[in-house]
Order: structure tokens, then sequence, then C-alpha cells
């Protein structure tokens, strides 16, 4: 169901396209994570085949930052599959985002 799912974005956007939705309030250009991701998601919702949250970013959050990721989520059109980022053992600053959710 999932490759069928993506095969068809690719299909109706034209796009191999994947975004990643990992946000870093220090990089941001408001504090409002959850319209940040909205506007990113509208910006580029014809144009991609996939979006992909990393869950570090949203755990370092707290519980709203969870809130954040369910609505965000909500956000994406339904015909758009989500592919969640939630490897334990990334990169410098992802694992930094991890070691904030847990400690």
């Amino acid at each position: 169901m999932f490759v069928e799912k993506l095969r068809a974005a690719q299909q109706k956007n034209q796009s191999f396209l994947c975004v990643g939705l990992d946000p870093d309030p220090e990089l941001m250009p408001h504090p409002d994570v959850a319209s940040f991701l909205h506007e990113i998601v509208e910006a580029t919702k014809d144009l991609v085949c996939a979006y992909k949250p990393n869950l570090a970013f949203f755990e370092a959050l707290g519980v709203g930052g969870m809130q954040t990721l369910l609505e965000s989520i909500r956000g994406v059109p339904s015909h758009i599959p989500i592919i969640a980022d939630a490897k334990r053992g990334d990169i410098g600053n992802t694992a930094r985002f991890y070691a904030r959710a847990l400690f």
C-alpha cells in the first residue's frame, strides 16, 4: 500500500522530492513551529512525493512537540505519504535533539 501511494504521488506531482520536516526553533524565522511547518507543507504540497518528519526534533520540544507532529501530519494532503525519520543512531545535529528529548 505504501509503495503504491508513493508512486501515485510521484506521478501526480511529477516529482521524486521528499521534504524533511525538521523543526529547529533556533533556525526558524518565527517561533511558532506548527505554523512554520504548515507554511512549508502548503508551499510544497504540489512539488513533493513525500514528507519526512524527523521525530528527534519534535520529541525535543516535549509533549507540545508531539502535538505539533500530529498537527503537521494532519496537514499533509492524504494522497502524499509520510515517512517517519526515527533512526536513533543519527548524525550529530539529530543526535543532539534526541539527547534533549531524553535528558
